[in-house]
């Protein structure tokens, strides 16, 4: 029998002396206010108004840096306008970083119209049918959210988005909009012309938080969230110092508050402190890091490896894109695994410097041209961490 007593560590968090409503902290949850984001909820708002009419809105595209409310805005627009119209309108939501192939995502679009397909073993057009066969049969406009599309993209190919953005020239009794959501700014290079006509009827940019404009969220969401007087003084605004720094990250703020809010709670502790702060930022940077290369498809994970591996033997010494790549290639030879070419390796480097998993500089070589210089932006610590969770390169991690 163990010793722990988990009824002692159960009470103590049932009857917690920091949160009020813990909920509120957490990624999925929408506000009934969204505090700087009135630009953009009248701007969406305006775009998706005519279903209200029983006609089709134009497809939306929205960019912006992670954590600029892209998401909740979204959420938050399609909810009161779906309580407006009475469930006349269908929305769909699905993550694209979860759903990553075609199958997936057709998969939960015909869910939602009442067509469930069983989760492998049907092809691609069969449940595309399926999906169009229900949306008929209800004769309704649908809004389908895209979100973190790039990864579908990436991952897939952009086969879908084609069907998906032709859709209304097949339809008879019903329509579909398309509300793709992306923190890739570069996004629409990697598409085929005719979807990026299709898709980009109406776009949308969400620009970063500013500090301040962090700090007002925060103490909105901490008076809902906490006990009165748990919060000393430098907390909220070190939260918001640091997401600010981290491109206006609200999502960063949010969760560095709940993490230093956990660690106070786990600790025992009667007030939140700027130390809790930091032990959460600390644990949040290891875990983001870890969570993102185990998320990597594979080519993506091995051009890191060969990264990790030039800095490990060159450690004051520049590397560049072409050294990567015959690095990359010799790990592939001895995987046994067929290489990608030079171009979509130095699109790899461009998507992990994107990511801030490295840092890619260009530099000029004179009459040699230009090239990148490439280093960890991440510890190695937490890049082992994150490599040795795939099967393929914990044997190379090991050697």
């Amino acid at each position: 029998m163990s010793s722990v007593d988990l009824d002692a560590i159960f009470d103590r968090f049932m009857k917690s002396r920091i949160y009020k409503n813990r909920e509120i902290l957490l990624p999925d949850y929408v506000p009934e206010e969204l505090p700087h984001r009135d630009k953009q909820i009248a701007q969406l708002a305006t775009i998706l108004a005519p279903a209200l009419g029983g006609s089709r809105p134009p497809n939306v595209f929205i960019y912006g840096l992670t954590g600029t409310g892209k998401t909740a805005v979204t959420k938050y627009v399609l909810r009161k306008l779906s309580h407006r119209a009475g469930g006349k309108i269908l929305t769909a939501y699905v993550n694209c970083r979860r759903s990553n192939t075609n199958y997936r995502l057709l998969a939960e679009l015909a869910s939602k119209v009442g067509y469930p397909v069983p989760f492998t073993g049907l092809s691609v057009a069969e449940v595309l049918h399926r999906f169009i066969s229900g949306l008929e049969r209800l004769e309704t406009i649908m809004i389908i959210v895209l979100d973190e599309i790039d990864w579908l993209v990436k991952n897939s190919g952009d086969a879908v988005l084609y069907h998906l953005t032709r859709l209304n020239s097949e339809l008879k009794k019903s329509r579909v909009s398309i509300i793709g959501i992306t923190n890739d700014l570069k996004f629409m290079e990697y598409l085929d012309p005719r979807i990026k006509s299709g898709l980009g009827e109406e776009e949308l940019v969400f620009p970063p938080y500013t500090n301040k404009e962090l700090e007002d969220i925060l103490r909105k969401r901490a008076e809902m969230a906490f006990k009165e007087g748990v919060l000393e003084e430098g907390v909220i605004p070190l939260c918001a110092a640091i997401a600010a720094r981290q491109n206006g990250d609200c999502r960063l703020a949010l969760d560095l508050l709940l993490k230093a809010a956990d660690i106070a709670e786990r600790e025992g502790a009667v007030k939140v402190s700027e130390e809790h702060v930091r032990k959460a930022q600390q644990e949040l940077e290891k875990n983001l890091v870890v969570a993102t290369i185990k998320s990597m498809p594979l080519h993506v994970k091995l051009v890191l490896f060969a990264v990790y591996t030039l800095q490990k033997k060159q450690r004051n010494k520049k590397i560049i894109t072409g050294e990567i790549y015959e690095t990359y290639r010799e790990i592939c030879r001895n995987l046994g695994i067929t290489e990608v070419t030079q171009r979509r390796v130095s699109e790899i480097l461009s998507e992990l410097d994107m990511l801030g998993v490295i840092n890619a500089r260009v530099v000029s070589l004179g009459r040699y041209g230009r090239t990148k210089v490439i280093r960890l932006a991440v510890s190695e610590k937490s890049l082992i961490e994150g490599l040795k969770l795939d099967d393929t390169l914990k044997t190379l991690l090991q050697a």
